[in-house]
């Protein structure tokens, strides 16, 4: 199944000039939704994984899934203020503006395999903020899938530069 046909591409937004790629349009397509989650699994089967570790919001989305259809546990990565028991925070720069994530402190299991995932990754810096966070609490991050790369943004190669394998089901070119 041609993933990309379900992603739909809004144009200037959050700002000008920016090529938002929306998931919605995939994930209310139960088939398409399905494929995709199958995809990543099949992708996985074979990897050590403990939890999918999934960064707010759609990567929520997309990580519960995995985790249910990999059988594994899920681990919320959030924006802060949002977790209600202790947590580590890590700041980080979006493609347009800063921002952080937080992560329980008790989400981890030291040595524990995570598997990251998002909806998509662009310049990485929301990933590589995710990848520290989890390394930070002991666990061990060697994947991360991702529905879609911005492949002329260059975050898989960032994540790759810190020792994090990528896989994307598609890519789009441009911003």
């Amino acid at each position: 199944m041609d993933i990309r046909a379900y992603i739909r591409t809004i144009a200037d937004y959050p700002k000008a000039g920016i090529q938002f790629r929306d998931i919605t349009t995939l994930l209310k397509d139960a088939a398409a939704f399905n494929a995709a989650i199958d995809a990543l699994a099949l992708h996985y089967a074979d990897q050590p994984v403990d939890a999918i570790v999934g960064i707010e919001s759609r990567g929520f989305i997309i990580g519960a899934a995995l985790a249910s259809k990999l059988s594994v546990g899920f681990v919320p990565v959030r924006k802060p203020g949002k977790l209600p028991a202790k947590a580590i925070a890590q700041a980080y720069a979006l493609e347009y503006g800063e921002d952080a994530l937080e992560l329980h402190t008790d989400a981890i299991s030291p040595g524990g395999q995570m598997l990251l995932v998002d909806d998509l990754i662009a310049t990485g810096g929301t990933a590589q903020a995710a990848v520290a966070l989890i390394r930070r609490l002991g666990g061990v991050v060697e994947h991360a899938a991702f529905v879609i790369d911005l492949p002329d943004l260059g975050g898989m190669q960032q994540l790759q530069s810190c020792g994090v394998q990528t896989f994307a089901l598609c890519q789009f070119e441009g911003h």
